[in-house]
């Protein structure tokens, strides 16, 4: 869970943006240090990428995810459903973080 968790605070918090101009991933990008080592953690990760269109959200506010149907994608894609309801929400409240403070910083600058 500690190497998702890393991912996920670089990934959501802008990290994925910053490097994307780079034309190869670096050693010692963060991308690189904590993608997952396991077949299932490489899943649910790619699991979390899928869930941008599952967002529970009021204006202005982004509350979850929503999980009931994370674990049916999991289900779908044939994700070890126990590994996905160990880490998915993990990852969520990372994601929902990001994503308002993001909202708040754009509310700031609009």
């Amino acid at each position: 869970k500690k190497r998702i968790r890393a991912l996920a605070e670089w990934h959501f918090g802008g990290g994925a943006r910053y490097c994307a101009a780079c034309e190869a991933a670096c050693r010692d990008c963060p991308a690189v240090l904590n993608a997952p080592h396991t077949v299932e953690g490489a899943q649910v990760w790619d699991l979390a990428l899928r869930m941008g269109g599952q967002l529970r959200a009021v204006p202005g506010a982004a509350l979850g995810w929503d999980l009931g149907a994370g674990m049916a994608l999991a289900q779908a894609l044939g994700v070890n459903t126990l590994v996905a309801a160990e880490i998915l929400p993990e990852i969520e409240a990372i994601a929902v973080r990001a994503i308002n403070n993001q909202l708040k910083m754009e509310e700031k600058d609009g």
